[in-house]
């Protein structure tokens, strides 16, 4: 085993205590960013659930023939804006109302003739489903003739697309913040370990011993603290999770890529505050 990994792992055994803390503070500190991508996985999840749920729907007078209706749904069908569009018949529409809304049934129960138009619902594609993308479409439906208006609900759609930049500014700046402390946190466990063998290294350097060679075990000591913290992270995170789940309300859990970047993040924030760290402080000894 190479020297500079068996002084790192030596320096777990030799103190214990501090590395443990080490350990603890780094696994923390990433936990709360691991509760808070869970938070921001589930509302962005929620939001793209709502969001699959935006359509555009052209209420067609009654004069349309079928030939003109297949036709308009044949080429708005080919727009590349459009997922898929559905005809909606005036005797369909009629008995979707009386089914999800009574009101309509006490309103209009008695008429003879059907109030209600012919449509066509139109789901977006994911990268049209914004105010703009949904405008655009629009000012193309109502250029058939039989067309008679067109709506997609501009401030619902506009409240989604707000809703998902602030989820993601939020992610990124609290997130970032989150990941600054685990960094301090480390560099400042790695100094520690470095005045506590200052003696240690004092001989070293006396013997011919080069700071890339005195630097080496405390930036594997840095990786594995933060590797192990970054495993202790998503098992509490897991854990945090099942509760959740199991008490309160049922959330999705994260993507097997965030768990490994955790993991990995964990290692990097380890071996960068360690070589941060080691090179400010080697100086003082």
């Amino acid at each position: 085993m190479p020297y500079s990994v068996r002084e790192a792992i030596a320096a777990f055994r030799r103190a214990p205590i501090l590395v443990s803390i080490s350990i603890i503070s780094v696994s923390l500190s990433l936990f709360v960013i691991g509760l808070f991508a869970l938070t921001a996985y589930n509302v962005r999840a929620a939001l793209n659930e709502i969001e699959e749920r935006v359509e555009v729907v052209a209420y067609l007078n009654d004069g349309a023939s079928p030939a003109q209706i297949a036709a308009a749904e044949a080429e708005i069908a080919a727009m590349p804006e459009v997922l898929d569009v559905r005809h909606v018949s005036k005797t369909e529409a009629l008995a979707t109302a009386q089914r999800e809304l009574p009101e309509f049934q006490e309103l209009y129960g008695g008429l003879d003739v059907n109030p209600l138009p012919a449509s066509l619902e139109i789901r977006l594609q994911p990268g049209s489903r914004t105010p703009s993308g949904a405008e655009i479409l629009t000012q193309r439906i109502l250029a058939f003739p039989f067309v008679e208006e067109v709506e997609y609900g501009r401030d619902w759609v506009a409240k989604i697309v707000s809703l998902q930049r602030l989820a993601g500014g939020a992610t990124l700046m609290i997130g970032g913040a989150f990941g600054a402390v685990a960094g301090i946190i480390i560099a400042t466990a790695v100094r520690i370990a470095v005045f506590a063998r200052r003696e240690e290294i004092e001989i070293m350097r006396l013997v011919g011993a080069t700071n890339g060679f005195i630097r080496r075990p405390f930036l594997i000591e840095g990786l594995l603290a933060g590797l192990i913290g970054g495993l202790l992270a998503v098992l509490l995170t897991y854990a945090a999770h099942r509760f959740v789940s199991s008490t309160l309300m049922e959330i999705q859990w994260v993507p097997a890529e965030w768990i490994a970047l955790t993991v990995l993040a964990g290692a990097v924030y380890g071996l960068l505050a360690s070589a941060v760290a080691v090179r400010r402080h080697l100086r003082a000894v």
